[in-house]
Order: structure tokens, then C-alpha cells, then sequence
């Protein structure tokens, strides 16, 4: 196969493998560090396909820098913010993304970052890193109990449905809402209420992201929405940071509008909003949602087979546009 194939991220080899075996010549990025935008400008030149991950910003500079030859971008992430579609989708570029493969390892860090922050145990565990004196007491470090609780769920589609799984496992009930009611076997599998976004925010005593970042969602919760919330409420985003007014969230932990949140995106990643650093209530982590061996691998063969087969002139496995 001919076609020039350009990886502009360092990917597992198991998507490197799919490629090769497909007889491809490839172009891939090879440092752990992420390309530079004058080198991503460079290194796409003459592609026909890209291969991307989410640390790439895929605008229309990119993709007249690659020139009218390009067919398809591959985006190793199930999230494709980083991309332009309606500029592809003029060009007639198709976009696919990683969808299915790491549902269960994110879902995994929603339910870890709920329990984190409910029952204090990143504070607790700092506590004990830096030796400072403590002794069991009736009343030390009491946290929140989540059995009983209402797990409000904004986006129920694959991961948001594998959060609620887990969290109903650890006795919650769950709330919902999404663009349109999921099914009824659904719903009766998780006992699940569909819900406005108001009634979700006022009754949820924790409200887990799980919807796309886009145009429509940008912001989706601010300083209005936070104000909604139960004041012992807590925020869980595993999504995209975008969604979030970080600036807005951190006032609202000033103000006492809500109890904590467990965040492992954020608004303008890799940085993080100051006000957030130094809070006992906030649980931060480094974008670890799909971070397993065995997730980030699949991801990457799934890109890959999509690349495969649109060099191939085939169809794609799961397309965006």
C-alpha cells in the first residue's frame, strides 16, 4: 500500500504493528514528548492520512499544510476536540475516533475520583507523606458516605452508563440527562431517572461528567450551574476540560456552593487553574482516564485499523463525520 500514512504522536506499537502488517510506510512521531506546532506543520506534508492524538491541535492551518491530498484523520482518543470536523467535513476529510475501547478504564477513574473525594483519601494519604502528626479520633478526616446517595450523570452514553454501573454497584441511585432518553432496558438496568439538567444539578449529591466537548458544551457548567448544586454536592469531570468554567468552579469552592471536586481534565490542559492547586477538597490527576497498557494499546489498533482501511479505500470502522 502506498499511501503515506503520518503518526504525529508517540503510539503504542501495537498500532505501529496494524500499520506495518498492513504493508504501510509510516511517518511517526517517536519522542514522548509532544510534536511542536513547526514540526506538526512540517511533518504532515503529503499526508494522506494522519494518525493524531489529543495533545495535536488539528486546525484548518494543519490541513492546508498537509494539502488537498489528505483523506482521513485518525484521532487516537475517543474525545476529538484537538480537531476541526466541520473544516474536514468541507475538505472532505474524514475523522474518525477511538470509541468502546476505553470505556471501563475511564469509568474506573470516575468511580476512584468519587470515592477520592467523598472520603478525603488523596488528603489523607498526603497526611502521611509528609509526616504530619495524626491520631485516630471519632471525628478525624470524616468524609461523605456515597451508599444512598444520587449520582447525577450528565451524558449517559457508553462511559457515563459504565460509571453509573459501578456507582449503583456501591449503592447510589442514578440521575440522568443526555440529548435523548436512553433506552428503556437500560433505564430499567440501572434504575435510572432521566432528568433536566436543573433537576439533575439541584438533587444530585454527586454530578459526574460524561458528554462530548464541543460549541454546545463549552462552559455547560459555571458559575449559574454551580450555584444549582447542593451545597455538600460534588463535581466529577472525566470528560473534557472545556466543559467545566474552571475559574467559575474555583469561585464556588471560595463560596462554599459546593463540597469538592475530583478532576482529572482540565479547561486548558496540561495547566491548571491556580485556585485549584493548593484545596483539600479538589482531587487533581494528569488525564489518566484511558491510562492502562492494556486501553491505550486497543486504542491505538483501533486508529490504526481505521487508517488501514480508508488508505484501502475502505470504510472506516467508527467515523465521526
Amino acid at each position: 500500500m502506498t499511501a503515506k500514512v503520518v503518526v504525529t504522536g508517540k503510539i503504542p506499537q501495537s498500532g505501529l504493528d496494524v500499520l506495518a502488517n498492513a504493508g504501510i510506510t509510516v511517518t511517526a512521531w517517536t519522542n514522548d514528548e509532544a510534536i511542536s506546532r513547526d514540526e506538526l506543520m512540517q511533518v504532515v506534508v503529503g499526508a494522506e492520512v494522519l494518525v493524531t492524538l489529543l495533545t495535536e491541535k488539528i486546525d484548518a492551518g494543519v490541513l492546508v499544510a498537509a494539502g488537498p491530498q489528505l483523506r482521513a484523520v485518525c484521532n487516537v482518543a475517543v474525545g476529538y476536540n484537538n480537531i476541526d470536523v466541520p473544516g474536514c467535513t468541507h475538505r472532505g476529510i474524514t475523522v474518525t475516533n477511538t470509541p468502546g475501547v476505553l470505556t471501563e478504564s475511564t469509568a474506573d477513574i470516575a468511580l476512584a475520583l468519587i470515592l477520592m473525594v467523598t472520603r478525603r483519601l488523596a488528603e489523607g494519604e498526603r497526611v502521611i507523606r509528609s509526616q504530619t502528626p495524626w491520631q485516630w479520633g471519632m471525628n478525624y478526616m470524616l468524609g461523605s458516605a456515597i451508599q444512598g446517595k444520587q449520582l447525577g450523570i450528565i451524558g449517559m452514553g457508553a462511559i457515563g452508563a459504565a460509571t453509573a454501573r459501578r456507582a449503583s454497584a456501591c449503592g447510589m441511585s442514578i440521575a440522568y440527562t443526555n440529548r435523548r432518553p436512553v433506552s428503556a432496558e437500560l433505564e430499567r438496568e440501572l434504575a435510572a431517572t432521566n432528568m433536566s439538567m436543573k433537576d439533575l444539578l439541584t438533587s444530585s449529591d454527586v454530578v459526574s461528567i460524561h458528554c462530548p466537548s464541543n460549541e454546545s458544551t463549552f462552559h455547560l457548567l459555571a458559575e449559574a450551574e454551580f450555584a444549582l448544586m447542593k451545597k455538600s454536592a460534588f463535581l466529577i469531570n472525566t470528560a473534557r476540560g472545556p466543559i467545566v468554567d474552571e475559574a467559575g468552579l474555583v469561585l464556588a469552592l471560595e463560596k462554599g456552593e459546593i463540597a469538592g471536586a475530583g478532576l482529572d481534565v482540565y479547561e486548558h490542559e496540561p495547566v491548571v487553574h491556580s485556585g485549584l492547586l493548593n484545596r483539600d477538597d479538589v482531587v487533581l490527576l494528569p488525564h489518566l482516564g484511558s491510562a492502562t497498557e492494556e486501553t491505550r494499546s486497543a486504542m491505538a489498533s483501533l486508529a490504526a485499523h481505521n487508517a488501514v482501511a480508508i488508505a484501502s479505500g475502505g470504510v472506516p470502522l467508527t467515523p465521526v463525520n
